[in-house]
């Protein structure tokens, strides 16, 4: 005889109800969803693999409401494995050994496979990851991780190499307005019964402020309709003014521990070398905004001071230098002042990386070529004995010469004619071009 509880069947149809539109729209089948056509579209790896019910371990990483977990569900409602799914933050190596405990079981007794959904995978710690490993390996369970961190940051690298990697990208404009329109017209788990009409700018500033989220659309949208009274028509109306308020602001997506760190600070470099002020002082904005060490952006300026600018704009490194000693002194906020006034010169600034290339092609070639030595009238004659060696002898003091200079080899044998540094047309640099080609004619040719 089946015994229903009637106070737990009561409580669990209320909280179906009460669940968040986001959650009840979820959808259930692959035919239903929308967005990831790189991996999810029709004949695309990951939809196959689900399809043939061929999974091997994966982590799915991507932002928040891209549909990671989503299509965890699926695979739990299609696949013929078992599925067990744990949540990072409320789990630990104990919950892990009991699954593999509870899959060495069901393999050993019935042949079924195991498939262990882990959320928030970067919040396991190595210790908890190195308990997932033998039971990977052995194939004993097949891992779906979830994770809005790099996974090559934040996952232990034996465990990645026996995953494939899906990346989950943030919706498409046109994905969230699907969405949102199924989400209005669906009967059963949307908002059809509310009968709500949102004005295209309304939709469009939810579609736009979302971030490719599906969550924060669709919860967007949910409390839009909620708090949005029926005209005299029934309809409840959602304007431009109701869509503000229901999204608000939204939130700065920025770890300063994971990959969107690395992310921006790589934009914003990329922007000051591109020579574009307005992109560079955007990234800045968003740095300073996130709460980003603002000594860390002070020190990777004095970088590309060097790097980037290098010797067409000489005036590049001393500015940033003064930049990150003024900043010290100051401090924030005052101290964003000061670095929009280094990055603007940076980005304003002529470029050449010659600096940085000649350094990058001397250390390989003297990793190969120091065996050779400094020739004997270069080395040092400040110690007694040293002219007896020959140090010195043949040398000629460029301070003697007409002009401070004077023809004479500085390489060591072999090496003669090399040149590193090849000054830009840039800025300062053509000065220097031109210079180093009248006293080394060799540079003519080169």
């Amino acid at each position: 005889m089946l015994i229903v509880d009637l106070f737990e069947y009561g409580w669990e149809k209320e909280m179906a109800q009460r669940a968040p539109l986001a959650l009840k729209m979820r959808p259930e089948r692959l035919e239903d969803f929308i967005g990831q056509e790189e991996i999810l579209g029709e004949g695309k790896l990951l939809r196959r693999l689900i399809e043939a019910d061929r999974l091997s371990s994966a982590i799915f990483y991507g932002p928040p409401g891209t549909g990671k977990t989503t299509a965890a569900q699926i695979i739990a409602q299609t696949s013929k494995s078992r599925f067990f799914q744990l949540n990072a933050v409320m789990s630990g190596v104990k919950d892990i050994k009991e699954v593999i405990k509870e899959a060495k079981k069901l393999l050993g007794m019935e042949g079924q496979r195991t498939i262990l959904f882990i959320d928030e995978i970067h919040r396991f710690n190595k210790a908890q990851q190195d308990a997932l490993l033998p039971a990977v390996e052995e194939g004993t369970v097949i891992l779906i991780g979830a994770t809005t961190e790099n996974p090559y940051f934040t996952v232990n690298s034996p465990l990645l190499s026996r995953s494939t990697v899906f990346y989950f990208r943030p919706l498409e404009f046109s994905d969230i307005q699907k969405i949102l329109d199924r989400a209005l017209k669906d009967e059963e788990r949307g908002m059809a019964s509310f009968k709500a009409r949102v004005e295209p700018e309304a939709s469009q500033h939810i579609v736009e402020r979302s971030n490719g989220d599906a969550r924060v659309a669709l919860n967007a949208l949910e409390l839009a309709v909620l708090t949005t009274s029926p005209g005299e028509d029934g309809i409840r109306l959602i304007t431009l003014k109701v869509a503000e308020e229901s999204i608000q602001q939204k939130a700065i997506r920025y770890d300063r521990q994971g990959d969107n760190h690395y992310d921006v600070i790589s934009a914003f470099i990329k922007s000051i070398r591109g020579s574009d002020p307005d992109a560079a002082l955007y990234w800045l904005a968003s740095m300073i905004n996130a709460g980003e060490d603002p000594n860390f952006i002070a020190r990777r300026l004095i970088i590309s001071a060097s790097e980037d600018v290098g010797n067409a704009d000489p005036g590049g490194l001393p500015m940033a230098v003064a930049a990150a000693q003024a900043l010290q002194m100051i401090g924030m906020p005052e101290g964003r002042i000061i670095l929009a006034q280094a990055v603007t010169y940076l980005a304003s600034a002529p470029k050449s990386n010659a600096s940085y290339l000649g350094i990058n092609q001397a250390q390989q070639e003297a990793m190969g070529k120091s065996s050779q030595g400094v020739p004997s009238y270069l080395k040092d004659t400040s110690y007694p004995g040293a002219k007896k060696m020959g140090h010195g002898k043949g040398y000629k003091y460029p301070h003697d010469y007409p002009g401070n200079f004077v023809l004479q080899h500085y390489l060591p044998e072999g090496m003669r004619g090399k040149i590193y540094y090849r000054p830009s047309e840039n800025g300062e640099e053509k000065a220097i071009r031109e210079r180093l080609e009248r006293l080394w004619p060799r540079r003519k040719d080169k």
